[in-house]
């Protein structure tokens, strides 16, 4: 444990080339929301916007030699890629970046700025697994290195420098840490860290509900594939738990583990946008919102670790759409509507006075006697719709909620 956290303090001095320790900040918002005292580590403000970039440069510079920087390979379509190109850039070494040809545009310009000449990005595989795959077979034909987004030794040290900032900035061990996890980095390397400086602090993990590989690996005993993925929460949606994060968070007992649905997750990302002006992806803002799942924290002092802020702000309707639909004041609906006069105005005439439709479709596909209709209702209350549809009924509309129905829900909205 001793060389541990000599090594983590190593990694963490060197960082320093490259920026300051990200801050540590108490949110008065959620600190009188909770009745505790809550404070954020905003790995959100590092130079790549995630903490990715402590563990990519921690494993890089223990491989660069003077005069021979060496050629560094990754896979990745986020968070990692940006981190990697980064230190590419600082350590003047050759990187080669494999990404998903389904990768989103900015996230190739914004790797491409953070590593400018240094990198060479190789798009390739329509799903990440193809794209690994690649960049392996690539490390091998090349004899490059490659640097993993959280299962390396390495890398986890790296990633443990957060750990380390925050005990320094909080002056006391906290009550509770909560930590997002995705393939397990970033979890194991502060868990490990904290556990013998700070032995009375309790830790809580975060996943997204489409994504609970440590839930998996924790109850089974093991790391295993999950059969399907969510990929919403891009920067945490892994299939499956790394194999060396396993054995360092194996003693944890599933009851940790939180699974945050994802469109509840997009509440949270609009609370802390519109309340505090801070900008998180899904990922960043995961920790955060399973704060409402751990019973009372009155007076405890709880760190959070917000770990990226890397949001394409395209994303925001889908962001607004999924927290509406979750917090239930937003529906959709199929109807019958009789094709007669009138038959509009009498649908219309039951909405209440807080009920705004957002979307209306009418097709009428032959002289049959009903048409079918898509309608969106957004409203201030989740009542309001309750009562909508309780009017819907007594009026003999015939109607089908599809707000929660996946494959309709896909196909017509």
């Amino acid at each position: 444990m001793e060389n541990f956290v000599a090594s983590v303090q190593k990694a963490e001095a060197a960082l320093r080339d490259l920026f300051e320790p990200t801050p540590l900040q108490r949110n008065d918002h959620l600190s009188a929301k909770f009745g505790a005292d809550i404070w954020l580590k905003r790995e959100d403000l590092t130079p790549v916007r995630s903490y990715k970039l402590r563990g990519a440069f921690n494993a890089m510079r223990k491989l660069v030699r003077p005069g021979a920087p060496g050629h560094f390979v990754c896979a990745s379509a986020g968070n990692h890629a940006q981190g990697v190109a980064y230190a590419c850039r600082h350590f003047g070494a050759k990187g080669t970046i494999f990404m998903p040809v389904t990768t989103p545009q900015q996230k190739i310009q914004k790797t491409r700025v953070f590593g400018g000449d240094a990198i060479e990005i190789v798009l390739t595989g329509d799903y990440f697994d193809q794209t690994l795959a690649a960049a392996q077979a690539f490390c091998v034909e090349q004899g490059a290195a490659f640097l993993s987004p959280f299962d390396a030794p390495d890398v986890i040290e790296g990633q443990a420098t957060v750990g380390m900032e925050m005990l320094d900035q909080l002056g006391c061990a906290p009550d509770l840490v909560v930590l997002p996890v995705g393939g397990g980095g970033l979890a194991s390397g502060v868990t490990r860290y904290l556990r013998g400086l700070c032995p009375e602090t309790q830790f809580a993990f975060a996943e997204p509900e489409g994504g609970a590989s440590l839930q998996a690996a924790l109850q089974t005993g093991k790391p295993v594939a999950l059969n399907a993925v969510d990929s919403f929460v891009d920067g945490a949606a892994v299939a499956k738990l790394g194999a060396l994060p396993y054995e360092h968070l194996s003693h944890f007992s599933s009851d940790q583990v939180f699974l945050a649905p994802e469109d509840r997750i997009c509440g949270t990302m609009l609370e802390m946008l519109n309340a505090e002006g801070i900008v998180l992806e899904p990922a960043g803002a995961l920790a955060l919102d399973v704060l409402a799942d751990m019973g009372d924290l009155t007076d405890k002092t709880v760190v959070v670790v917000c770990s990226g802020g890397n949001f394409d702000f395209e994303r925001l309707p889908e962001v607004k759409e999924r927290a509406q639909r979750f917090s239930g004041l937003k529906k959709y609906f199929v109807l019958r509507m009789p094709q007669r006069p009138g038959a509009l105005r009498d649908l219309l005439q039951l909405l209440g006075p807080d009920d705004d439709i957002a979307r209306f479709e009418y097709l009428k596909k032959s002289a049959r006697n009903f048409g079918s209709v898509l309608i969106g209702i957004e409203t201030t209350a989740p009542a309001n719709l309750t009562s909508l549809m309780e009017r819907l009924t007594e009026s003999g509309f015939n109607f089908r909620d599809i707000t929660n129905d996946g494959i309709l829900s896909e196909l017509l909205v």
